[in-house]
């Protein structure tokens, strides 16, 4: 049985993880290539009976473990690769996240773009009672990403077509060949 891989597509708030994982996704369908793509963030929401510290570390461990499932769903019908967006801020995430998936090579692909440009992004996309936060999160986000230097490699997803933002990053992941 072949090993399983991971790409995870990281970056701050609107720098496009959400649509640059389903880009790929569509790419390697394409080609036929068997994989699966999870939006992470999609497997933590909810609210946990606390609102301190421990809810959100509760709601990582449900989150991780709800990847874990999935991915085990996947591999028994014989997928190997696996696309995930988070934004991930430490080692230990990210490594919380490989274990997850059970995948022996990984890559990491941090997608950036100007804040200016993931700040109006964020705006545009949040329109409910969080917006505000999640646009003053977008640089304290991009900080915290910048000093935890986890990716592999960087795309731009600023002034390029999703398509283009896709077929750069699955090919310094060698996931894809031209």
């Amino acid at each position: 049985m072949q090993p399983k891989s991971l790409l995870v597509i990281t970056g701050t708030m609107g720098a496009g993880k959400t649509s640059v994982l389903g880009e790929a996704s569509d790419i390697l369908a394409l080609r036929n290539i068997v994989h699966a793509a999870i939006d992470l963030d999609a497997f933590g929401l909810g609210q946990l009976a606390s609102a301190d510290l421990r809810s959100q570390v509760n709601n990582d461990v449900v989150m991780y473990r709800n990847l874990r499932s999935v991915c085990r769903n996947y591999s028994s019908v014989g997928v190997r690769r696996f696309l995930v967006a988070r934004a991930i801020e430490d080692r230990a995430t990210l490594e919380c996240c490989r274990r997850a998936v059970s995948a022996k090579s990984m890559v990491v692909c941090r997608l950036t773009a100007s804040s200016e440009t993931m700040r109006h992004r964020v705006k545009m996309r949040e329109s409910g009672v969080l917006q505000e936060q999640f646009v003053a999160r977008v640089d304290k986000l991009n900080s915290i990403l910048d000093h935890a230097q986890l990716d592999d490699f960087a795309v731009a997803s600023e002034h390029r077509s999703v398509s283009q933002i896709a077929h750069e990053m699955l090919l310094k992941a060698g996931w894809i060949s031209e």
